[in-house]
């Protein structure tokens, strides 16, 4: 049974060509999910889709088709959105790498697409705080349904303490270091998980410890695969 989708809010994760004048995008849509779609003639120099087709964009699109691949119907640039530069472009890149990576085809999620525009917004005001990141990464393994439990402990139910030390297991939740024998070598205060569940980034060393602890999760999460974007931004650094 064909599909037609009009007026679509979106974003554009990636493209790549196919065949000699077309594109195949994958989109974000809020209502829809991540998908496949196929631009005909969008690589042609005179198509109207060139100038559209932008990541970290909002979109407004069509499409028809009930097979993988849909078939692009209409795009319409929405505007509002300073482009991406420097720093903020790779890390808008990192945004995009985790939803290819880790968020499956034709699964609505509205209350994460919400944060990623949230995101590319903060991104394009000039924001580069990993503050921004960190709310992205905990919505993203929420909606995927790795929701973080940071204020107590496991097994135990009882609160976490700010002036303690805990270890994270993945797929258990909050420990307390002494009795962490699965992941050692990386532990977190007591009001580092307290403020990184309340979102609350003002400590350097909250700042600090939630991008390890969201590191650990995400390796975890991409089996251990390295990410492109993380990779390109070390070796930018290096230079």
């Amino acid at each position: 049974m064909k599909q037609r989708v009009d007026g679509a809010a979106a974003f554009l994760l990636h493209a790549h060509p196919y065949s000699e004048t077309s594109l195949v995008l994958d989109i974000f849509a809020r209502q829809h999910g991540r998908l496949a779609v196929l631009a005909r003639g969008a690589r042609r120099p005179r198509s109207a889709l060139r100038g559209v087709l932008m990541s970290f964009q909002p979109l407004e699109l069509g499409w028809f088709g009930g097979g993988e691949v849909k078939t692009l119907a209409k795009a319409e640039w929405q505007g509002g959105l300073p482009l991406l530069m420097g720093q903020s472009l790779l890390l808008g890149y990192y945004l995009n790498e985790l939803l290819i990576r880790l968020l499956p085809r034709e699964d609505p999620h509205t209350l994460l697409f919400d944060a990623y525009a949230d995101a590319l917004a903060a991104l394009a005001r000039g924001t580069t705080e990993t503050a921004e990141l960190r709310r992205f990464e905990k919505a993203l393994l929420r909606e995927l349904g790795y929701g973080l439990s940071l204020d107590r402990e496991a097994g135990t139910g009882e609160p976490v303490r700010p002036e303690r030390q805990y270890a994270y297991q993945v797929e258990r939740g909050v420990v307390p270091a002494s009795e962490d024998g699965v992941s050692p070598g990386l532990t977190f205060a007591g009001k580092t998980l307290l403020d990184l569940a309340s979102d609350d980034y003002g400590d350097p060393r909250t700042l600090a410890e939630s991008k390890a602890l969201m590191r650990q999760l995400m390796s975890h999460y991409l089996g251990g695969q390295p990410l492109q974007s993380r990779r390109i931004f070390v070796e930018l650094q290096e230079l």
